[in-house]
């Protein structure tokens, strides 16, 4: 079934007959609740040293580092704002990701396009977690929303309204080492929007680099020679010619509804279990029922009297949060999926609602480590790629809306996971930090009465994707939604070309 029969495809209940979901829970030995919190503003992606002792969060407007060696008060060492101030267009603004490479934190912006602001890499030695050196900055002339950072390179997302590509830079000198596209692999991509085939996180394992490309699905891409980045194989990248030909009706439903975009990607240790998270909402559609009202005996109107049919519409709910999609990529040229995990229920699942779909998360040692926003955060044992197994499950929509949850380090009989939470309304945002362990929240609160929606449903079955970029005869369950931050979506990256514009006039 390819993404426009998605798009025919509604009843049921959302996700239904994913392979594999986990509705099992497992055994809790005692409650399951935060160790310690600390408030900071802006709070986005958040990143742990290798040691686990800290803590590095991106925080919209700069980035801050905490120390999480006692996990029942993390303590913020070093809050960094309003970088590249002095330069002409600072300060470096939208800072919704950092990532480490050693005692390198790469801190990047703006998450989406502003017109005017400066974007690019900041270079950071954080050997000194409570004293951070900044070492260089390489700006660029596209957006950054996310990167990652290994071996001396950074990765980034560089949605630049056009091809979109993965840029390849070596974090020494700043220097472009090699950069790969859709477009570049295959022409017809040039035809499909950009904001529908954007660029949206990458994730690196060896010389294997793994690309949530939003509606054009995952691809991996082999970058042991950075200068020469090759395809190794994708995951239900759809049809550029059918994507292309959509309506704009069609685009927007395709924009936040199932089977949607990849919006985040994760490998386990080995590399061979891959994470595609998922993010989705509802949307609410104008339906005619079919339902007729038949003229009543008494009535005077004439058309009523003669028992004239009218039509009723009616409004109805379309779609639905998004989960996190395992694969087995020990094949990169055939990923093969394994299950879904499927996200909580959310009272209001529109994007103006309760948010419970999918965002960042993390791999460690069989468990997975998942954030949904206002949904809370969850732990699996995922030793069995197949047959996830909920281990524990924390929410507090009234005061967390969780960005991502990341593995820290053993503690104690246990462990340490940090989850951040970037706020909304008057919440702040945080830190919290997490007992690695299963267990039941004491008296968890409702999210609310559950909201049944009609969903556009499909039922995978284990699936082979090909290694040429086309999709497979069978096509595998997913979902989606615009998270380039609050409902920015394609709105964002529609505003691509104005930003360029501007930057190429200031420019000559």
């Amino acid at each position: 079934m390819d993404r426009r029969q998605f798009l025919r495809v509604t009843g049921g209940a959302l996700f239904a007959g994913s392979v594999g979901a986990s509705h099992r829970v497992a055994a809790h030995p005692g409650p399951f609740e935060p160790l310690g919190r600390v408030d900071i503003e802006g709070a986005k992606e958040a990143v742990c040293s290798a040691d686990g002792q800290t803590a590095f969060v991106a925080a919209t407007t700069g980035y801050v580092t905490v120390d999480i060696s006692t996990p029942d008060r993390p303590t913020i060492l070093a809050e960094r704002r309003n970088r590249l101030s002095d330069h002409d267009d600072g300060p470096l603004r939208g800072i919704f990701d950092v990532k480490l490479d050693g005692d390198t934190l790469l801190v990047v912006g703006p998450a989406n396009p502003i017109p005017g602001a400066v974007s690019g890499v900041l270079v950071v030695d954080v050997s000194d977690p409570s004293d951070p050196s900044e070492q260089a900055f390489y700006e660029t002339d596209f957006p950054i929303h996310n990167c990652f950072a290994a071996d001396g390179r950074a990765y980034l997302t560089a949605n630049d309204g056009d091809e979109n590509p993965l840029v390849v830079l070596d974090v020494e000198t700043g220097d472009e080492l090699g950069r790969w596209s859709l477009v570049s692999e295959d022409s017809q991509w040039a035809e499909v929007g950009s904001s529908v085939r954007a660029i949206h996180d990458v994730w690196v394992h060896d010389d294997v680099v793994f690309i949530a490309h939003w509606d054009a699905g995952t691809w991996l891409v082999d970058v042991s020679d950075p200068t020469n980045p090759t395809t190794l194989g994708s995951i239900s990248p759809g049809d550029p010619a059918e994507l292309a030909g959509l309506s704009g009706r069609e685009r927007r439903r395709v924009g936040r509804t199932p089977p949607g975009n990849h919006h985040y990607v994760a490998t386990d240790d080995s590399g061979d279990l891959l994470g595609i998270g998922i993010e989705a909402w509802a949307l609410e559609v104008e339906r005619d029922d079919g339902e007729s009202s038949q003229g009543d005996e008494t009535a005077q109107d004439d058309e009523t009297a003669q028992g004239t049919e009218t039509t009723t519409s009616q409004t109805e709910l379309v779609g639905g949060p998004g989960g996190v999609e395992l694969w087995d990529v020990s094949d990169p040229t055939a990923p093969v999926q394994r299950s879904t995990i499927d996200p909580p229920a959310s009272p209001d699942p529109t994007l103006g609602g309760v948010w419970t779909t999918a965002h960042n998360f993390d791999f460690h040692d069989g468990r997975l480590y998942t954030s949904w926003y206002r949904g809370g955060v969850k732990r699996h044992d995922v030793s069995d790629p197949s047959d996830p197994v909920e281990l524990a499950w924390w929410r507090d929509p009234d005061r967390s809306n969780f960005w991502t949850a990341q593995y820290a380090y053993p503690f104690a009989d246990e462990g340490v996971f940090v989850a951040s939470s970037w706020g909304f309304d008057d919440v702040p945002g945080a830190l919290y930090t997490f007992p690695d362990h299963a267990g039941e929240q004491l008296d968890p609160p409702a999210l609310a009465p559950e909201t049944k929606t009609d969903s556009l449903v499909n039922t995978p079955t284990e699936t082979t994707q090909s290694s040429n970029g086309s999709a497979p005869e069978t096509a595998t369950a997913a979902t989606n939604a615009p998270g380039f931050g609050v409902g920015v979506g394609a709105a964002a990256l529609g505003a691509a070309g104005l930003w360029y514009r501007h930057r190429a006039r200031r420019e000559d």
